[in-house]
């Protein structure tokens, strides 16, 4: 998917990667990080939201939490989103500032008075069992914590496993419905949570998020709003009806300096770039000319050879939804098909068209991924951006130094 993209903006990286592994100094299924272009993304993107008046919560879940990204991004973005707690320790442990808990998994009500004794800007919130728990553990560690609702997703723009919220319901959802909500977990209307979370002495309703915002077209990598944006903008008016203030509106999702206008003429007032940091959203890989530069490939090797003569790659990270196209030979300069596998399979190896390579040979690829969820290695390389690279450190998936 992004294999063009790599080699036509940043080949250095793949020389780099492909010397490291014929050196043994990385093992087959590896990411390789470059860190000079990461630094250099988050400051462009940094710069920009300020321009732009937008603030912006990094994300780092697809690059392996990764303690050395994180000190590098947050020298330009102090805050971050962490999707879930062990992302979060990680992010705080490594320096940076919280701005969003809660943001794709619900903070356990367990985790609550670890976290929030952190002073996040914001909690994000999926219905009134979770703002109480909230209000309760701030209100045990004697503050007032600020939450953001997040809203259910409209219909058909919701990732499977990703569903909640508080649905946005109609205009008569008004204080009067807030009566029958004592004891109810589920959503029932913004209006009549936001009349419950009024009475919770542990939080202030602050403003909203949805997830997706953005997305981009599969075919033109075209950035375009989504429904929940629109649903997102009217809760902001409908909180704004009630009194309500200086409002926050988080749209993430496909966050880069492409969508960074659309977020501001839309009215969000946050945005949460991951992929754009790497130079990896769908838009980058069809447009070579986007500021971001790419920032990684994947390193493996060639396992074994079937008989009809597909190479097989060592797996490990290949992403269920990376679409993975090509795999670069150095040895022999050959770019050789990527066959589709099934998700359902388990990923021990992945084959290649028939070409001209052999059993030890190292195979450069560049996919979208998300490495928390790969058993692969993350290397960082410093230095390629001045000509003197320099592997700094080799991680696990889930940012733990070898």
């Amino acid at each position: 998917m992004f294999l063009d993209a790599v080699l036509h903006r940043n080949p250095e990286l793949v020389a780099c990667a492909a010397e490291l592994h014929d050196s043994g100094a990385i093992p087959p299924d590896t990411y390789v990080m470059d860190l000079d272009a990461i630094e250099s993304n988050a400051e462009l993107l940094a710069r920009e939201a300020d321009r732009l008046g937008l603030s912006l919560w990094f994300v780092v879940k697809q690059i392996g939490r990764n303690p050395e990204l994180i000190e590098a991004i947050a020298r330009h973005i102090p805050q971050f989103a962490a999707i879930d707690p062990p992302e979060a320790r990680i992010l705080n442990a490594a320096g940076a500032q919280p701005g969003n808990l809660g943001h794709l998994v619900q903070i356990p009500a367990r985790v609550l008075p670890e976290m929030l004794a952190w002073r996040p800007e914001t909690v994000t919130v999926y219905d009134l069992a979770n703002a109480r728990a909230v209000s309760d553990a701030a209100t045990r560690l004697g503050f007032v914590q600020d939450v953001l609702i997040r809203l259910e997703g409209a219909a058909g723009a919701v990732y499977p496993g990703q569903e909640g919220g508080v649905r946005l319901g109609g205009a008569d959802d008004g204080p009067e419905c807030a009566a029958g909500l004592d004891g109810l977990d589920g959503p029932d209307g913004l209006d009549a949570f936001v009349a419950e979370a009024e009475r919770l002495p542990g939080i202030r309703v602050a403003g909203v998020t949805a997830f997706p915002c953005v997305l981009c077209d599969p075919e033109t990598g075209e950035p375009r709003p989504t429904a929940n944006f629109a649903l997102a903008r009217t809760a902001v008016e409908r909180l704004t009806a009630r009194g309500y203030t200086d409002l926050k509106l988080s749209a993430p999702s496909a966050t880069s300096m492409a969508t960074l206008p659309l977020l501001a003429r839309l009215g969000a007032t946050h945005g949460e770039p991951g992929h754009a940091l790497t130079g990896t959203t769908p838009l980058h890989a069809v447009d070579h000319t986007q500021p971001e530069q790419p920032a990684y490939v994947y390193v493996s090797e060639v396992a074994h050879t079937l008989a009809d003569g597909r190479p097989a790659l060592h797996g490990g990270g290949f992403y269920a939804r990376g679409d993975a196209r090509e795999a670069l030979i150095p040895r022999t300069g050959a770019r050789l098909r990527v066959e589709e596998a099934p998700a359902a399979n388990i990923d021990y190896y992945r084959l290649l068209a028939p070409g001209d390579a052999r059993v030890g040979d190292t195979a450069v690829l560049a996919f979208r991924t998300q490495i928390f969820v790969t058993r692969s290695s993350v290397a960082v390389v410093s230095g390629l951006s001045s000509g003197t690279p320099k592997l700094s450190g080799l991680y696990d998936p889930l940012g733990r130094p070898y």
